[in-house]
């Protein structure tokens, strides 16, 4: 799979409105055929900071991703948004999806 962390730095004007500025593109992405998540998250450090967690199946899926209509409308208007550019992590990654962590368990109640 493909795995692909973005830290999205938001102008503090628009961080209030920015995950209805990218629902539709969210909504779209997750519909595409060869995604496996698509989860924004909200810096607890910098309010302003956006993470995208995002995985699609190979390689043609991230790149049927980057050529489709609503990723480059969403291209077109993060500019107006952001404050500085993203910052990236791109990797292939074994595996189709997450797996349960081995070293954490919840604790039962005795």
């Amino acid at each position: 799979m493909i795995f692909i962390v973005v830290k999205f730095p938001v102008r503090p004007d628009r961080s209030e409105e920015w995950l209805s500025l990218v629902a539709d593109f969210t909504t779209a992405t997750r519909a595409e055929p060869g995604n496996i998540f698509f989860e924004w998250s909200r810096s607890v450090d910098n309010p302003n900071q956006f993470v995208l967690v995002e995985a699609f199946r190979d390689r043609e899926a991230g790149e049927a991703h980057v050529n489709s209509d609503h990723f480059k409308t969403a291209m077109a208007s993060m500019p107006d948004a952001i404050s500085d550019t993203p910052e990236i992590v791109n990797v292939a990654a074994p595996g189709d999806g997450w797996t349960r962590m081995a070293e954490l368990q919840p604790r039962r109640a005795q």
